[in-house]
């Protein structure tokens, strides 16, 4: 009886009405903003903000709530690796946002911008805005007002890690970092206001155990990564800005979003290029100046002679816009004393250290509403002049007396950084990459360029034009297109078909990355570090002037005084100087030639690549596997010692089986496999057993394998060196067949190629080719995997290349 007493009794105080005490009070009115900042510094601006000294703490004073701005997230200080990635002027990405007050509460809000209606009817975006989700990013609260504007305590939104750097020490496995608000403050220094933007800066330190490798190689004390992050308030570009939509042959990126207004039957994602403002003074005419130039600016930071490379390379755009009209409309300039090189106002090429070579890449910050790119900005790694320095180095061997300084060496690692300056900002235009350049006479710089290495008439190298020296002419088409605007009157999408129409009857196309980047891509045209219009006859050219640079290799490629040892990081891009080339013709067997065809365009969609050019292109792959090809000259194997103390092996040098000792059969093993790899991508296989269904005279994957198979089991060299080499091609045919047997996602694939397996062991045990060790072994090899099941293995037969490709993963361009 009292349990169900004391129910009741808590039933009715629940139920019983809330009657305040007697002492509460109504809540007092907020201060004004001059009340509660009063002796605290003000730092005016977009965004005014106010530092606390006393109590450490930054007020922020959001003067128009409901309005939209642009707020983006980077990194001024940065880590120094490429692969873990948080580089030094590294930008996280635009957001559209908006502070809403409501009550005691601001909200910082980013509405969605992948999905709209673009509709004078309220109704309409109103059903889009509240059908998808929107983001809060923040919630502040109110601490004074004045006249509307209120002021927020920013302190802990500028004190977070906002750019996600505990996420990418995350990913690249080094260890379980955490932000240490104690060892967090604001960076003062660069802490400002401008009419247009504000710049919130902070320096975060991260602390963590156990920290992985690349965080020791790049940190002081590795258990505590300290970082510099900034934030910024952007105002919208004012009106004006007229968006151009995007089409795939101008060759440009951009934003794209779902336009819920669009009348059913046209394409509901509205899709528009990324592209900066200009306009002509003179709308009328044909070259004009600007109404206001496009400026960049080059980080103090570059030393000479690079400095004036970077200034000179990245001024070659100026031809393009002239080419579309304007008159010094695009210029470069040193960046002025002083100035913040991650200020929204300037558009700029920076100049970052890492303690790995490592991509360059061009980003942006972007109004996410048009496309309209606000600013600019370049990241250029330095150690790409030192590598394409070493890769001259390897191929001239100019050291007869150790002491020189050629010439040759750095004009040529200049004018890569040229290219490379020229490239990148191409990219803060707003142009994609064009990978099909290399074969229309290098018409672009948004290729990836592969130096151009000569043999003169007497056997000599010549390296005097390895790298362009001006824009080319795809990029002055893109620039047009891009650009220029219509006459007055005129059609404008009409205009535009006409100036890429124009190209096209001139030879002039795009194929960019997805054309290009995959291994197992279709295009016969379209590859990364390439050259030539003929990929299959410039693989041979490239093998004749490796061989040539091979010969002369010595100890003429490194200065007096370097440990002979250090021959083999200038030997390794001289060995693989084939390994681009060889990727570009191997993209002709299976190969389909294509464009980016629209209905009513004219172009035609796709051609297969013809038979006899398929034959040629693998007869000149598997050349590439002659073991004479693969093996280094015996004078050079006798040069190359263990390294010395201090010189510690790196992953730009030789896997090797051989210990401290440099290996002579592991980098014939490697690039073997490079060639075999690409012979036998899946896809690849597949096209070749499609296109040998669909018409009996091309090759298909039957007679490709065979002939990989023949080429390389029935060498019988004299030399045991080069028997060596020829057993571990053979090794490695095996292994990639089994790879392609075991995963090829097509069965066709997987069948032939478990097929051929079975035909090399026959071959052995028949001894139609030698029967010795090595091919018991791979008899038993290939038996077990027949004999299912099979679990593949780590392949620790055949080891990886060093890399070529800056190390890393190329996240943005």
């Amino acid at each position: 009886m009292r349990f169900a007493t004391r129910w009741a009794v808590l039933a009715v105080l629940l139920l019983a009405p809330a009657v305040p005490a007697p002492h509460a009070a109504a809540q007092a009115p907020l201060p004004s903003i001059a009340e509660k900042t009063r002796g605290m510094e003000r730092r005016d601006g977009f965004v005014p903000v106010y530092w606390d000294a006393s109590a450490g703490k930054l007020w922020m004073e959001v003067p128009r709530t409901g309005e939209e701005l642009i707020y983006v997230v980077s990194l001024p200080a940065g880590l120094g690796s490429n692969d873990i990635g948080l580089d030094r002027g590294q930008i996280g990405g635009e957001r559209l946002v908006r502070f809403d007050r409501v009550g005691p509460r601001v909200l910082l809000v980013q509405p969605n911008q992948a999905y709209r209606a673009v509709s004078p009817d309220e109704n309409e975006r109103r059903a889009v805005e509240q059908s998808f989700a929107q983001s809060v990013l923040w919630g502040f609260t109110v601490a004074a007002e004045t006249d509307g504007r209120v002021l927020v305590d920013a302190t802990d939104f500028v004190l977070r890690d906002a750019h996600g750097v505990v996420a990418a020490l995350r990913r690249s496995r080094q260890g379980d970092y955490r932000l240490d608000a104690t060892r967090s403050a604001l960076y003062l220094q660069n802490t400002r206001g401008f009419p247009r933007n504000t710049e919130i800066e902070a320096t975060l330190t991260f602390t963590g155990d156990n920290p992985g490798s690349l965080v020791r190689d790049v940190t002081p004390t590795p258990e505590a990564i300290t970082l510099r992050q900034r934030l910024s308030f952007v105002a919208l570009p004012p009106p004006g800005y007229r968006p151009r939509r995007s089409d795939p042959r101008g060759g440009f990126f951009g934003i794209s979003y779902f336009d819920y207004a669009t009348p059913v039957g046209e394409d509901i994602v509205q899709r528009m290029i990324s592209r900066h403002r200009l306009e002509k003074r003179d709308p009328s005419a044909a070259m004009s100046e600007a109404v206001e130039p496009i400026v960049y600016y080059v980080d103090r930071g570059a030393p000479e002679p690079i400095r004036s490379a970077l200034l000179d390379g990245a001024r070659w755009w100026n031809q393009a816009f002239e080419a579309a009209g304007y008159r010094d409309a695009f210029r470069v300039e040193l960046l002025p004393e002083g100035a913040d090189p991650m200020d929204v106002r300037y558009n700029v090429i920076q100049w970052v250290h890492r303690s790995t070579r490592g991509w360059s890449y061009g980003n942006t910050v972007t109004d996410p509403r048009t496309g309209e790119i606000i600013k600019g900005h370049v990241t250029l790694g330095s150690l790409r002049v030192r590598q394409d320095y070493l890769i001259a180095e390897g191929l001239l061997a100019p050291y007869a007396t150790g002491t020189e300084r050629p010439a040759e060496l750095e004009r040529m690692a200049l004018a890569r950084i040229r290219q490379l300056a020229a490239h990148e900002v191409g990219h803060t235009l707003g142009l994609v990459h064009n990978y099909i350049a290399s074969a229309q006479g290098r018409a672009s710089v948004m290729d990836y360029p592969h130096p151009l290495v000569q043999l003169r008439a007497d056997g000599t190298i010549d390296l005097s034009e390895a790298y362009t020296a001006e824009i080319g002419p795809w990029d002055k088409v893109a620039i047009t297109w891009g650009y220029r605007d219509p006459p007055a009157g005129a059609n404008e999408q009409a205009a535009l078909d006409a100036v890429l129409a124009e190209a096209r009857a001139r030879g002039i196309t795009l194929l960019t990355d997805q054309d290009a980047r995959p291994a197992g891509s279709v295009s016969p045209v379209a590859h990364l570090w390439d050259n030539g219009a003929d990929a299959t006859a410039e693989l041979r050219r490239t093998m004749r002037v490796r061989r040539a640079a091979l010969d002369r290799f010595g100890q003429n490629a490194i200065r007096a005084g370097r440990p002979l040892a250090t021959l083999e990081e200038v030997l390794v891009p001289v060995y693989l100087h084939h390994r681009y080339q060889v990727e570009a013709a191997s993209k002709a067997l299976g190969g389909v030639d294509y464009t980016y065809a629209l209905r009513g365009d004219g172009q035609t969609p796709l051609t297969p690549v013809p038979a006899a050019q398929q034959r040629a292109a693998l007869d000149a792959l598997l050349a590439t596997l002659d073991p004479a090809e693969l093996a280094l000259p015996r004078p050079l194997l006798a040069l190359i010692p263990p390294r010395p103390m201090t010189y510690d092996p790196t992953r730009e040098l030789f896997d090797r089986w051989t210990g401290m000792g440099f290996d002579a059969i592991s980098p014939a093993t490697a690039a073997a496999d490079m060639t075999v790899g690409m012979i036998l991508n899946p896809e690849r296989a597949a096209r070749l057993v499609e296109q040998g269904a669909l018409d009996r005279r091309m090759p298909n994957l039957e007679w490709t394998l065979n002939q990989l198979v023949e080429r390389t089991f029935r060498q019988r060299p004299d030399d045991e060196y080069l028997r060596e080499i020829d057993r571990a091609v053979e090794r490695v045919v095996v292994e990639r067949l089994m790879v392609l047997a075991e995963s090829a996602p097509m069965p066709q694939v997987r069948a032939t190629a478990q097929q051929v397996l079975l035909n090399i062991s026959r071959m052995i045990t028949e001894h139609a080719v030698p029967y010795d060790a090595h091919g018991a072994l791979l008899v038993s090899d290939i038996k077990r995997f027949v004999e299912r099941p099979y679990q593949p293995q780590q392949r620790i037969a055949v080891p990886d290349a060093p890399p070529g490709q800056p190390i890393g993963s190329e996240d943005e361009f």
